[in-house]
């Protein structure tokens, strides 16, 4: 599709930056006549900057409510206007409104995709702090996602508004630009990076409060970690996976495994360890998130887990109870099974939680032993 066809506007957020905002503004002007600039409580001369300009939509934020509110409230004027796509760029110059033909190129290729302005942050000229944080906020996107992006900072995007319809935002300073993409990729949006020019002038203001903002970040990425670990990445994963098919990867992945026994019996083991572990609702969650931290087969380690079903339940309850008898002096016994309920449970909960600590370490290193001799026995059985 060509790039003209693209329905888009550009956003700029400025605080402050009148030293840089008119070269920005003429350069952008030469490529669209569709312009939002947010002016977030300026105290310089921005204001007056702006009233140069006849054809702007300027929205003005009587004190400074942070570069996310700008944005959060821009999105929703380009959307109020019917806009499928509002590209940001900053207002302190670093960025090349040239590059502006090369976004929409990426657009029109990959329609409905986020688009990020990806900048060269190890070459010369580069800030070391500036490519330090860069480094620093891709691992933590890759933690969070899945998905690795060369530069997570930029200021220069490309952001399709409908993924956006709906969405309740939680930040609205420098951090914002880290949970917005954070949360569209967990609406599984696709994203693209287009290389773009960066120039970082001596007389650049920046309004980045080292310790201030940098703890911010700190708190989203704590929350956001967690939230992946415990909902969304397993949410993805089971969304991508067919039920169909599922016997058949595990199938293949015992069959593959025998290449890299210690992997696969890993799997297993730890699978089945959670699947015993005493934290009811929580185990496959966990075991999810360890997987992908250990970078074990998460298939196999979930499927492992689900040994806490009928019919192995009532015994793996019986025998916690039976394991953690040893500590103490007056334990619970069970004469039969009909005695086994939820009532002697919970009177003896320390009893069953050590035994089902026991057992489920038990059970996790047989469980690894046996795949682990499985595997080399297919292994070596396999024609040379």
């Amino acid at each position: 599709m060509d790039s003209s066809e693209v329905n888009y506007c550009v956003v700029v957020p400025t605080y402050n930056n009148a030293s840089t905002l008119k070269t920005v503004l003429d350069s952008l002007l030469s490529h669209t006549s569709e312009v939002i600039v947010v002016n977030d409580g300026s105290t310089d001369h921005t204001a007056e900057i702006l009233g140069q300009y006849a054809n702007l939509d300027v929205i003005i934020h009587l004190v400074n409510q942070g570069k996310g509110m700008a944005l959060r409230n821009a999105f929703e004027l380009a959307t109020r206007r019917g806009f499928e796509y509002a590209i940001t760029i900053d207002s302190d110059g670093q960025h090349n409104p040239g590059d502006l033909p090369a976004v929409l190129g990426k657009i029109a290729e990959n329609r409905g995709k986020v688009v990020m302005g990806s900048r060269a942050m190890e070459g010369e000229g580069i800030p070391k702090k500036s490519s330090f944080g860069n480094r620093f906020s891709n691992f933590w996107f890759w933690a969070e996602t899945g998905i690795r992006l060369a530069d997570t900072q930029t200021g220069f995007r490309a952001y399709p508004l409908k993924s956006m319809l709906g969405m309740k935002w939680f930040t609205h300073r420098f951090e914002f630009e880290i949970e917005v993409i954070v949360r569209l990729a967990w609406r599984n949006v696709k994203f693209v990076e287009q290389p773009i020019a960066v120039a970082y002038q001596q007389d650049r203001v920046s309004h980045f409060r080292p310790l201030k903002d940098f703890a911010r970040i700190s708190v989203l990425n704590t929350f956001l970690f967690t939230a992946a670990l415990l909902f969304y990445l397993p949410r993805l994963w089971f969304m991508n996976l067919s039920l169909s098919n599922l016997w058949k990867q595990v199938k293949n992945e015992f069959e593959a495994g025998s290449e890299r026994p210690v992997k696969l019996a890993g799997a297993v083991g730890l699978g089945l360890f959670f699947g015993v572990f005493p934290i009811w609702g929580f185990q496959m969650l966990v075991a999810f998130a360890i997987a992908s931290i250990l970078r074990l087969n998460r298939l196999l380690v979930l499927f492992s887990s689900n040994i806490s079903i009928p019919p192995f339940l009532p015994l793996i309850l019986y025998f916690s109870f039976q394991m953690g008898s040893f500590f103490f002096k007056e334990p619970v016994h069970f004469a039969s099974w009909e005695s086994l309920d939820l009532s002697t449970i919970h009177s003896h909960v320390m009893q069953y939680a050590i035994g089902a600590v026991l057992l489920s370490a038990l059970v996790g290193i047989s469980g690894f032993a046996v795949t682990y001799l499985l595997s080399v026995v297919i292994r070596n059985r396999k024609p040379q």
